[in-house]
């Protein structure tokens, strides 16, 4: 896994770096595209653009490689999934918070309409 996912000799550095840091920023990102009502796909945008800060600083306090597809990939695909479930979690709050009269909660990462929740709980 050490060749595939990460090229640290210690998981910790990626679990850190890519993980820790970037997925923290990734969520508070997806959070903040959600809170201004922007579309998701900025979210995609916004996740290419920090999976190349996130593999800068593998490369500049770590001394990874800067400019390899596959770790890069690896890195934005973890932003990606952060990103997109900050997102998705703000938008759910959003939803049945602004719009509570019509929508309500229907897990952590959906919601649905008011009559569709209470037929399926009576």
């Amino acid at each position: 896994m050490s060749g595939i996912l990460y090229e640290e000799d210690y998981i910790g550095l990626f679990l850190l770096v890519t993980v820790a840091m970037g997925g923290g920023a990734a969520w508070l990102a997806g959070r903040a595209i959600a809170a201004t009502w922007r579309p998701w796909w900025h979210v995609a945008f916004y996740m290419l653009i920090l999976g190349l800060a996130v593999r800068f600083i593998h490369f500049a306090l770590f001394e990874g490689t800067l400019l390899s597809p596959q770790f890069y990939a690896v890195d934005t695909l973890v932003c990606l999934i952060f990103g997109f479930l900050g997102f998705r979690a703000t938008r759910v709050a959003q939803m049945t918070t602004q719009y509570g009269w019509i929508n309500g909660r229907a897990g952590f990462l959906r919601w649905a309409r008011r009559g569709a929740i209470a037929g399926k709980s009576g």
